[in-house]
């Protein structure tokens, strides 16, 4: 007998063994299956701190199978798939399902390499272009905290859970309410992913990029890659939303694409004991590293924290020379000195200078050079939050000292930042503030700037989930998703709707 029991609840030093006993009395029997499927943290009473569960057992064991797929019987298509981010990769994995072989390219470096590229970029300020946060292996979210919670309310979002976890992420990923694999563990799931594809018969290549598309009589014919041509029957564009010159060469093409409206600011620092203290109280150090997720609309403009990194760093993002770019990133184990999260305001389209699709790109461009320009290198400005809010320079760093590897220098924020952009952050800092003890303090770390919060672009697509015949538009980068477990579900859905053409 196999029954779900709700609301069982632990207090922060009760080992989750103790769940074990509870089911136990409840069955009348031994527990042979046993699953969390739900854990989260009640921290609303900090005097009354205690985790939730949800959980599934039985009397007896429990066989799950794995989905099974129907095979492609038409000729077998020839499938490129470029990028190997998440929507990427899922798709890829997918169509392996299918019995589809695909070709799986990436501009950047294999994830061993491209460690590399970053640390020179951290420790350096040696930026290549084509290997870096943004570019290789396992796409921007690589160098994130790798979080899969999202607002999204797919199907698919179990489905991708569940895939994370036959290739090796943390078993606590199937259970958190706020489920996130870490930069660490990340990079070796990916790999898993790529052997995968690789065993099956799928092929994947670095230093691959996407230069040209070839269509005959309206649909799509061939590739060329590294300017070299191939003929394809179908191309997945899973390409990222730092894909500038690939945004530039397919609106040549005649791919038609709209603007989008995204979001830019800073990155804030804070000490992750005040964030702990200020969520849980004094008993803090017992628990799991805090986060927080602040929206304000103090200002004319919305306001919102976003990717938040407990316990980790502020990294060097840019992938064009020339350009200053920051994200956040934290391991697995959330171990680090500080807390930083994005700190931006809406960034509307009566702020770009045309109707020109690619007008985003350009507005994200102009704030990263100038915030290059203000350094004259790849070290990031930084700011006082209490000088921000009152007009002065910065001169000092307090208890919190910057996380970002390049190197840094103080540089007011009204300098690099748009005036709508200054506007927003200093009225959501103060009332934002007000939620979360310690979060406009005066020594707390703005560092300029986060450009990339998402696409500029959308690349339109129809029901069929093509924009021309053969070409799907993909993921985070061509404006339909934003993170990792909505990209990976949208890589889901268009190998689905790519093997139906076939069935």
């Amino acid at each position: 007998m196999k029954l779900q029991f709700n609301n069982l609840v632990l207090r922060p030093h009760e080992k989750e063994t103790a769940l074990l006993k509870i089911c136990e009395k409840r069955l009348h029997a031994p527990v042979k299956y046993f699953k969390i499927l739900k854990k989260s943290l009640d921290a609303r009473d900090k005097s009354n701190i205690r985790f939730v569960y949800s959980v599934e057992c039985a009397d007896e064991e429990v066989f799950v199978p794995e989905p099974v797929f129907p095979k492609i019987t038409k000729p077998m298509p020839r499938v490129v798939v470029v990028g190997t981010g998440p929507a990427g990769l899922f798709c890829a994995l997918r169509l392996l399902d299918y019995g589809v072989k695909p070709v799986v390219i990436e501009r950047g470096k294999p994830v061993e390499e491209r460690e590399k590229d970053v640390a020179r970029m951290c420790g350096e300020g040696v930026l290549d272009p084509e290997s870096n946060v943004q570019f290789g292996e396992g796409g921007a979210g690589t160098f994130s905290d790798g979080k899969l919670n999202t607002q999204t309310n797919s199907p698919l979002n179990k489905e991708v859970i569940r895939l994370f976890l036959h290739y090796g992420a943390p078993a606590e990923i199937g259970f958190l309410g706020k489920p996130h694999i870490g930069s660490d563990k990340l990079k070796e799931v990916v790999v898993r992913m790529r052997e995968h594809i690789v065993a099956m018969g799928g092929e994947v290549r670095f230093q691959s990029k996407l230069t040209d598309l070839e269509f005959r009589d309206g649909k799509l014919c061939a590739v060329k890659i590294n300017n070299v041509r191939e003929e394809a029957d179908e191309v997945v564009l899973a390409i990222g939303h730092s894909a500038r010159d690939t945004f530039e060469m397919l609106l040549g093409k005649g791919l038609k694409m709209e603007q989008k409206e995204f979001a830019v600011g800073v990155r804030i620092e804070h000490l992750q004991s005040s964030v702990g203290r200020a969520q849980y109280g004094a008993g803090y150090a017992a628990l799991p590293p805090a986060d927080y997720k602040l929206v304000s609309h103090a200002g004319e403009r919305a306001a919102f924290t976003f990717c938040m990194c407990p316990g980790g760093v502020v990294v060097p993002s840019a992938s064009e020379e020339g350009g200053v770019v920051v994200n956040g990133m934290s391991n697995f184990a959330r171990d680090g000195r500080n807390a930083n999260s994005a700190l931006v305001v809406q960034v509307k389209r009566e702020d770009f200078a045309s109707e020109h699709p690619l007008a985003g790109v350009a507005y994200q461009r102009k704030i990263e050079r100038a915030a290059y320009r203000a350094t004259g290198s790849y070290r990031a400005p930084v700011q006082l939050a209490g000088d921000f809010l009152s007009d002065r320079e910065s001169y000092y760093f307090g208890e919190i000292k910057p996380t970002y590897a390049a190197g840094t220098e103080f540089v007011p924020m009204q300098a690099i930042l748009p005036p709508p952009i200054v506007a927003g952050l200093k009225a959501a800092l103060p009332d934002m503030g007000t939620r979360l003890m310690g979060f406009a303090d005066y020594e707390s770390v703005l560092t300029g700037v986060e450009s990339r919060t998402s696409s500029p672009v959308r690349i339109l697509r129809g029901d069929d989930m093509q924009s021309v015949e053969g070409v799907y538009p993909c993921g985070e980068g061509c404006g339909y998703s934003g993170g990792i477990t909505s990209s990976a579900v949208d890589g889901l859905r268009v190998a689905e709707a790519l093997a139906k053409k076939y069935m």
